[in-house]
């Protein structure tokens, strides 16, 4: 009857370490991706300014820019 107890109390303090675990490592993880998803989208927008002001021509878009120089490293 004690190592029944027992058992169940184990088994009682094993889930709940592991929610705990899986709520922190949820946690970091959304933070993460958060902080990644904010530097690329800074840095695209800074990377769409600079071809906005230095290597478009006239009346071309960003877009057409950036295909255009793509197309020319090749």
């Amino acid at each position: 009857m004690a190592k029944s107890n027992l058992v169940k109390i184990n088994k009682m303090i094993e889930e709940k370490v592991k929610g705990g675990y899986k709520r922190v490592e949820d946690t970091v993880t959304g933070s993460y991706k958060k902080i990644e998803d904010r530097v690329v989208d800074t840095y695209e927008k800074i990377e769409d300014k600079f071809v906005d002001n230095y290597l478009t021509e006239d009346g071309e878009t960003i877009e057409e820019a950036k295909v255009r120089l793509k197309n020319k490293k090749k």
